[in-house]
């Protein structure tokens, strides 16, 4: 399986950061708000998370070796991890900020000319986000998923804290600027959780979605018939690229060659239906006891018209 160079899309977040971070202190130094200062903290922390999402997507992209027979896909669940604990300590910062404003207040200056470069800053932030939002469902790239993610959780933070601002500019209420901080803080914390629990998901081997389970499991009832039957049926998903196992359960007088050119048929559709699938099959004779009831957790595959319960099984 060859996996495309995802990292044209990183280098793309990390010129974003770089260009977001000095507009957005640029907005700070301006105003003096502390909720433009934690926009701009927060930009720091895509910089630091774009630069780890450089580094994990080129290790997903190395091909399997002699220690990693399955690849180093898995990288990019540590990306997301590293990126969710970052959001953290944004929030972190963010929040101590704006109780230090909220018990000294500050009058906000130069509020037109720093507004307007927060809102330039954002609409860079919302364009790369949407780019690298479309690419992780296309390429089923976590990493990207995640920095695309965060980074329009940033633009709804900036929303946010231009909003507060404004609003500190018409009622005078200095207060309602480091108030606003503190919200933006409390959603990036949800952000942040988000995150670390789909890396961690990923890192326990959570089974493959819904709808791509489905789909292996139609091709699988396809070739059921009174002969051949599936059992054991497990999934998995490393990065982009999804694995399967399940048993083949065929007559016992069946030759190896008719019982491997099944399996090559069925694999065959599968990479029809999942081009990134990896297939692991087993075949064993379904008259043999020993074939069943070896897997205590699968998806189940079940022939139209009939029960779980009701799958034919040999007599002891």
């Amino acid at each position: 399986m060859t996996r495309p160079n995802l990292t044209r899309f990183a280098w793309l977040s990390i010129a974003a950061a770089i260009l977001t971070i000095g507009l957005k202190t640029g907005a700070w130094l301006l105003t003096g708000s502390v909720g433009l200062l934690s926009d701009a903290a927060e930009s720091v922390v895509n910089l630091v998370a774009a630069v780890v999402a450089l580094l994990m997507l080129r290790l997903a992209a190395k091909p399997p070796d002699d220690y990693h027979h399955f690849g180093h896909t898995k990288a990019e669940f540590f990306s997301a991890a590293v990126e969710g604990g970052m959001i953290f300590v944004a929030a972190i910062a963010i929040i101590i900020s704006a109780v230090d404003r909220f018990l000294h207040p500050q009058p906000l200056e130069n509020v037109g000319v720093g507004l307007l470069i927060s809102v330039v800053a954002s609409l860079i932030n919302g364009g790369v986000a949407l780019v690298l939002l479309r690419a992780g469902r296309t390429y089923k790239s976590l990493t990207l998923r995640a920095d695309g993610k965060h980074l329009m959780t940033d633009v709804w933070t900036s929303a946010g804290v231009v909003i507060g601002v404004l609003l500190v500019a018409l009622t005078g209420w200095q207060r309602l600027d480091p108030i606003i901080a503190a919200a933006v803080g409390v959603n990036i914390v949800i952000a942040g959780f988000r995150l670390l629990a789909e890396s961690t998901s990923g890192l326990l081997d959570r089974t493959l979605p819904h709808e791509e389970n489905t789909e292996i499991v139609a091709v699988l009832l396809k070739h059921t018939t009174e002969e051949v039957m599936f059992h054991g049926l497990r999934t998995r998903s490393a990065g982009r690229y999804g694995f399967a196992t399940f048993d083949v359960l065929v007559p016992g007088s069946w030759s190896v060659r008719k019982a491997h050119d099944l399996v090559e048929a069925i694999e065959d559709d599968l990479r029809d239906v999942a081009p990134d699938l990896d297939v692991r099959s087993h075949i064993e004779p379904r008259e043999d006891p020993r074939a069943y009831g070896d897997h205590p957790v699968e998806i189940p595959i079940v022939a139209a018209g009939t029960a779980a319960e009701d799958t034919p099984r040999p007599a002891e």
